[in-house]
């Protein structure tokens, strides 16, 4: 890949720089064309100064000092003097062919019938008697780069163009290197972390300290791999817990058990009962473990129907009130007067209601306080659940709504529940396109507030 990136960054500086060199050599060849066409204009204009002088100083046309005055005209013009009459005094010729004779052959190949332009102009000679001749001026429109001097100093621009454009090059070549290198550099340590990661090393890190794109990447690497370590302890203690959840009611139905063949317990409807409530939980964890599970891989499906909310909480608070009345709790539900009817699924939201004030209900002090609010929005509902009691710390907030998480690992399940309950409540809000969030403040109190929309997008596969 460095040696990719190297070749590309030197065509792309080959490229630029042509280009470049190109453009800077057109415009130069069209601006000293120019120049020297401007040059030329101001000669013709002290041409009839110059042929009045010549006229004046010998008294007549000398044809030496007329011939001598064509050298000095600017290559390719034809001068048509004649005097006043019209006849014919002379013809001043500075042609591109005695140019090239001059040079040696420099030019070759450049005639004047290579010229497709061309510009005439008429100009009086005067002098103190009046006119003494008239000039017909026929020269190239643009002027040829063809004096030698004009020549030298061309290829001397173009000489100092290559030096310039062969030193950029060699400053990128350069300099490609080096940025390659500091591009792959990291690039490669990146991948060398990506295989022992592969191999099982959830402790690699980068170091990376750069703020641009790459730096980025190493940051989401490293977050990547803390979220990959994570759910592999999460994984190790799903499976402790699992195996945790399903020992004690099973012990304690074995237990029960051997009592009743060893004659040490009556089989008595006391006796069964307790048994039979060990099933139910064991019937109770296997149908929370099937419905979380069912509802992170997509599989649940919502049975949409309007639902009272108000109505809903009701239900619920009736068949928790013997609990609560045991623990002396003090519960307030504040709703409006008019029924609150939201679109969803009855069994789920009973589920996901029930779930949060009975947790609110377990984690309240004896005579403490839950408080239940239900406030319709335009849109959406927002019920809030606030109970009074040992809270939860900050650190496992984020942590909470994690399958058999528990803030207190020493907590068994009666007094800490399977630690499945708070996953499907959140995953069963999530399946109705609400939003769950929780605040609290340990030994206080914790407030669980869970906005629902009253319409939901239904999405089609």
């Amino acid at each position: 890949m460095r040696k990719k990136l190297f070749l590309s960054t030197l065509i792309i500086a080959l490229i630029t720089i042509s280009l470049s060199m190109l453009a800077v050599n057109l415009v130069f060849q069209q601006q000293f064309s120019e120049y020297l066409t401007k040059t030329n204009e101001a000669t013709f204009e002290q041409l009839p100064s110059r042929l009045s002088a010549l006229y004046l100083s010998k008294g007549t046309w000398d044809p030496d000092s007329l011939d001598e005055l064509s050298h000095s005209l600017p290559v390719g013009t034809i001068i048509t003097l004649t005097d006043p009459n019209g006849k014919l005094i002379a013809t001043l010729n500075n042609s591109m062919e005695g140019m090239m004779h001059g040079q040696g052959g420099m030019g070759m190949g450049m005639s004047s019938s290579s010229i497709t332009s061309w510009k005439t102009k008429t100009i009086t000679v005067s002098g103190p008697l009046g006119m003494l001749a008239t000039a017909l001026v026929r020269y190239p429109s643009t002027a040829q780069i063809l004096n030698p001097q004009d020549v030298l100093f061309q290829s001397s621009v173009f000489r100092s163009l290559l030096f310039a454009g062969g030193v950029a090059l060699l400053f990128g070549m350069i300099l490609s290197y080096f940025t390659s290198h500091r591009l792959i550099a990291p690039l490669k340590r990146l991948i060398q972390a990506a295989d022992r990661i592969g191999q099982g090393h959830l402790d690699e890190r980068v170091t990376i300290h750069a703020n641009d794109e790459v730096g980025q990447l190493a940051k989401a690497f490293n977050a990547m791999v803390e979220n990959l370590n994570r759910q592999e302890n999460l994984r190790k203690h799903l499976t402790a817990d699992i195996a945790h959840e399903l020992r004690t009611p099973l012990t304690s139905i074995k237990s029960y058990i051997e009592a009743f063949q060893d004659g040490v317990l009556p089989a008595d409807q006391e006796n069964l009962s307790s048994i039979h409530e060990e099933i139910d939980r064991l019937v109770d964890l296997s149908s929370d473990l099937k419905d979380l599970n069912v509802a992170e891989i997509g599989a649940l499906k919502l049975n949409l129907e309007p639902v009272d909310l108000k109505h809903l909480l009701g239900k619920i608070i009736h068949s928790l009130h013997p609990l609560i009345q045991e623990k002396e709790i003090t519960l307030n539900l504040t709703t409006p007067e008019e029924p609150v009817t939201t679109s969803g699924d009855e069994r789920l939201l009973t589920r996901l209601f029930y779930n949060l004030v009975h947790n609110a209900y377990r984690y309240s002090d004896v005579g403490g306080q839950i408080a239940i609010r239900l406030t319709p929005t335009q849109d959406s509902t927002d019920i809030s659940i606030k109970n009074t009691g040992i809270g939860i710390p900050q650190d496992d907030l984020p942590f909470i709504f994690e399958r058999f998480y528990r803030t207190d690992k020493s907590r068994t399940r009666e007094t800490g529940g399977t630690g499945i309950g708070l996953a499907l409540v959140h995953q069963i809000t999530a399946l109705h396109q609400g939003t769950i969030t929780v605040q609290s403040r340990v030994g206080q109190e914790t407030e669980f507030i869970v906005k629902l929309p009253k319409d939901i997008k239904v999405t089609e596969n």
